[in-house]
């Protein structure tokens, strides 16, 4: 007699087991959620960074015009001048003297005209008498007229003589700031020194020198003809400084210059910027960060960081697609905004991006979306940077 498997099990346990066979198996979980944002296209601000160091639109060099001794420095180095305002004081006395001296041979030129002068009109008024011979009266006027020339190159001699003197008094040919003095009272001058005084600098607006690479310049005009990039007029990009503590100066200029050739040292092209320095915190040789408005980037996607995958082939996305299925995108970057990147191709206005809970979910796999709050504040972020 064959015994039963269920003998020995005590009826409690048995009731159990037949209650369980009774029941329906569990639910399937639900689909993870994921956080998503809206891919919207718009226009953004293209901006490159360069470093760049700070010029002074105008520089004067004062030198000596005249050799002497340094009397007196009558400006405060490293303060405003104007234009006609007194720097050196060079002695005089030797100016001086040779200006009497020369007034002095002036005055002996003219005597010696004026005599002259009567002599030749005697002389050819007897001449016409008869009383004087032809030769004789030739000779009273080209003695009269060597006078004359000798007056002009005296009052020639005085007149230098006078420019020199004021050539002792230097004064700033131009309206800026002044720099150190690199001579001191007592000091030996001439026009053949190799230094200058001082020199004079026109710090407001100043100059900010850049370069930019021409391989950049090239993807910008191909970007620009392809419509996708409107390139600023030059006289119009907009130029922002960031000084060497990191902020941002609060006064924007413009792009002023261009250059027409590349140096072949460095494969760059020279630009330059002019910005306003009405208080002129920005110095001529300080090193900035230059921020370049180069246009407007159409038709562009602004996404979170966190978005954006790699792999060894490229960057990709997670899009949630129809029946909130995953679907892959290879996408195209541009450059880093602030928190976020800029996509220039690969992506569709409207596609919902997945930007939270990546880690998991795979491609081809349902999820629950969720809109996300940080992407109004990387499209802020993009705005600003």
């Amino acid at each position: 007699m064959t015994q039963s498997p269920w003998r020995g099990v005590p009826v409690a346990a048995l009731a159990v087991l037949l209650a369980a066979c009774g029941h329906k198996p569990p639910p399937a979980p639900a689909p993870p959620e994921v956080g998503v944002v809206t891919a919207t296209a718009s226009s953004i601000p293209v901006v490159d960074s360069y470093p760049g160091r700070l010029a002074a639109t105008l520089t004067a060099q004062v030198r000596a015009r005249v050799t002497g001794i340094v009397l007196q420095r009558v400006y405060k180095e490293g303060s405003d001048v104007k234009a006609g305002d007194v720097l050196f004081k060079i002695d005089p006395a030797p100016l001086e003297a040779t200006l009497r001296a020369a007034q002095g041979q002036l005055a002996q030129a003219e005597a010696t005209a004026a005599n002259a002068s009567l002599k030749a009109k005697r002389s050819k008024t007897l001449g016409a008498q008869g009383l004087l011979s032809t030769q004789d009266v030739d000779d009273a006027a080209a003695a009269a007229a060597e006078a004359d020339a000798a007056v002009k190159s005296a009052r020639a001699n005085v007149k230098n003589a006078e420019i020199s003197l004021g050539y002792a008094t230097l004064r700033s040919p131009i309206a800026g700031r002044a720099g150190r003095a690199n001579v001191t009272e007592g000091a030996l001058v001439s026009p053949t020194d190799t230094n200058p005084l001082t020199t004079v600098q026109v710090i407001d607006p100043i100059y900010a020198n850049f370069s930019q690479p021409m391989a950049e310049l090239e993807k910008l005009r191909k970007a620009a003809k392809s419509g996708k990039l409107k390139l600023d007029a030059p006289d119009k990009a907009e130029v922002q400084l960031v000084l060497p503590d990191g902020s941002v100066y609060p006064h924007a200029g413009t792009l002023d210059f261009t250059d027409l050739a590349v140096d072949p040292a460095t494969g760059a092209v020279d630009l330059r910027a002019l910005i306003p320095n009405p208080g002129h915190t920005l110095l001529p040789g300080m090193f900035v960060k230059i921020r370049l408005t180069l246009g407007q980037l159409h038709g562009a996607i602004m996404l979170p960081q966190a978005a954006i995958q790699r792999d060894n082939e490229s960057a990709f996305v997670f899009v949630v697609g129809t029946n909130d299925e995953i679907v892959e995108k290879r996408v195209a970057l541009g450059e880093q905004r602030g928190a976020g990147w800029i996509v220039t191709g690969g992506l569709a206005a409207g596609d919902q991006v997945i930007v939270s809970g990546i880690l998991k979910v795979h491609a081809g796999e349902k999820v629950q979306p969720i809109p996300s709050a940080p992407a109004a504040s990387a499209a802020a972020t993009a705005t600003a940077g």
